[in-house]
């Protein structure tokens, strides 16, 4: 999820991972002894799967689609086939049977696609439904086929027809991918946003427990958005993300040789990778997401087997094979830095688990906020509202200016030099720290009829050292040409899938102000959780150009 002088060479990272514990240490890391590293075997078509009809527990999805059809005579492909179901719509429609059986419908209606639209049928029945994560391959199982008889002509017959529909699969369920995981968001944010009424003394053990509920619902919600393989597609995709991380291991493999590196939210393992082929000793990779499945599977295809553990769940919650490790490398950062609040789990395992003289890759962060002045943008977005096909559909901008839109900026439209906000040491900066009043202030570089609204954007540090310092107001293309390794995020550097977070300035009735080149405007940007735990965030911003422009905003990235 994420967007990297040449410095004295830091002193190297500790070979004494457990110190004064070599024997426990031996334990801990004899393979042989193992039994989780049985965990990445491989284990096709081997994922338990409970019934739909039942609460029977069967070894995979043809054993389960088997008996769906011989006990309770529903044919799941065949009525997926019937309604021209796509990706999303079979979601809904398994979700749709589980919420009717769970009711007590043995037999519930699937005659028509109206039955299960309604988006309530994103959300799992079953948490970690693993039915739902074998839909896109139900189209490859054979009906007719005997359990383990497939022959070697099916085999290569199927093997052909999936590189021929590959790429198109691809391009589909990257586009059903972002609705769900919009569709997800949603439901989320409807459930953080739901009025509980006022409060009291006497109800306050309840509500509190009912804001748990919504927060673990929510969670549950996030790392199943993870599980799908669109958003890792994505994220790889994004060169200026993975190449740089890449980078940074591959050009200091003395770093990382014979370490013992903590991979947190490790997705497809593929950081986790990278360190090993650099040298690491033993790479724990760690995920709550199904995709932890997947991860096992290719790293054991890629001959990684005996250097990567892959744990899952929570990194709060697992227990690591060592007391401490020399490296932390997670790819945790969200739109706008801090959405989705995976930072803070990182900084749990930097205190828990990496050594005193350990390596956070990356090692630093920088917010940067600049005005927008985009009248185009304003047009198409906003005043086209006002007049569709000869309509007034005002209405329609009802809240439109109360979340951070996540788009790419032309920088013709940033109308100063962005300025820092926050600076973010990765090795010593805290959660509490996450939660921020900062003040910034930026100079115009040109006349603007307007301020429209305002972007902000991150740059990502690779430095080599715990010690390392990041120079006052660094800039990632003059440290690459340093030789280090980092990137930005923002409007003049490759597009990333992070693109900028747009706020656009809600005026109602008033005319926004002309404003000249050399104007001053300074303000202050506010960062603040939708309430505790919660992984949305409010950003607030204060401005004032001089008096010629005064705003206070507040906006919601959901």
């Amino acid at each position: 999820m994420s967007a990297s002088i040449q410095q004295p060479q830091g002193r190297p990272v500790a070979d004494e991972v457990l110190s004064d514990t070599d024997s426990t240490a031996s334990d801990h890391l004899d393979l042989t002894n193992d039994e989780e590293w049985q965990d990445v075997e491989p284990d096709v078509e081997s994922q338990p799967m409970v019934g739909l009809f039942s609460a029977d527990v069967y070894p995979d999805v043809r054993s389960m689609l088997k008996a769906s059809k011989e006990k309770y005579n529903f044919d799941l492909r065949k009525v997926i086939k019937e309604l021209d179901l796509d990706f999303l719509g079979s979601i809904k429609l398994v979700n749709y049977i589980r919420s009717e059986v769970k009711a007590g419908n043995t037999k519930p209606d699937v005659s028509s696609r109206t039955l299960f639209e309604d988006d309530i049928y994103m959300k799992p029945v079953l948490e970690d439904d693993a039915l739902l994560y074998s839909l896109e391959d139900l189209d490859d199982e054979p009906e007719n086929a005997v359990e383990g008889k497939q022959s070697e002509t099916d085999k290569e017959r199927n093997a052909e027809k999936r590189v021929l529909e590959l790429q198109e699969e691809l391009e589909r369920l990257r586009g059903q991918f972002s609705d769900y995981r919009l569709a997800v968001q949603r439901s989320m944010n409807e459930r953080l946003l739901e009025d509980e009424g006022p409060s009291s003394s006497s109800t306050s053990e309840r509500e509190v427990g009912k804001a748990a509920d919504r927060i673990q619902e929510a969670d549950s919600d996030y790392f199943t958005s993870y599980a799908y393989n669109a958003i890792h597609e994505s994220m790889l995709k994004d060169a200026v993300r993975t190449d740089s991380y890449r980078d940074f291991i591959y050009e200091n493999k003395h770093l990382f040789k014979d370490k013992v590196v903590l991979d947190v939210g490790c997705g497809t393992g593929i950081l986790s990778m990278f360190c090993a082929k650099a040298g690491a000793k033993m790479v724990i990779a760690v995920d709550n997401s199904n995709i932890i499945e997947k991860a096992r599977q290719i790293i054991y295809d890629n001959g990684f087997g005996d250097v990567i553990k892959c744990l899952r769940g929570k990194i709060e919650e697992v227990v690591l094979p060592v007391p401490q490790v020399d490296i932390i490398v997670s790819e945790w950062m969200g739109y706008c830095l801090l959405f989705e609040a995976m930072f803070d789990s990182v900084i749990w395992a930097r205190d828990r688990y990496l050594a005193p003289d350990g390596l956070m890759v990356p090692s630093h962060a920088t917010l940067r906020i600049a005005p927008l002045a985009d009248p185009d943008f304003i047009a198409s977005h906003i005043s086209f509202w006002h007049d569709v096909y000869g309509f007034n559909m005002s209405s329609m901008l009802e809240g439109i200016h109360d979340e951070v839109l996540v788009r790419t900026t032309n920088p013709s439209t940033v109308a100063a030099d962005s300025a820092v906000f926050l600076d973010l040491p990765l090795h010593t900066i805290t959660t509490e720290e996450l939660t921020f009043v900062k003040d910034f202030q930026v100079t115009l570089k040109e006349d603007i009829d307007a301020l429209d609204g305002w972007v902000i954007w991150f740059d990502i540090f690779f430095m080599r050292s715990c010690t390392s310092k990041l120079p006052e107001n660094a800039i990632p293309v003059q440290l690459k040409k340093e030789g280090f390794v980092a990137f930005t995020t923002g409007p003049d550097g490759p597009e990333t899938h992070w693109q900028q977070g747009v706020l656009l300035i809600n005026r109602g009735e008033k005319e926004p102000v002309p404003l000249k080149k050399g104007q001053v405007i300074k303000g202050k940007v506010g960062y603040r959780k939708k309430e505790e735990k919660s992984r949305l965030l409010d950003i607030e911003i204060q401005w004032d150009a001089e008096g010629a422009e005064k705003g206070d905003q507040k906006w919601s990235l959901q």
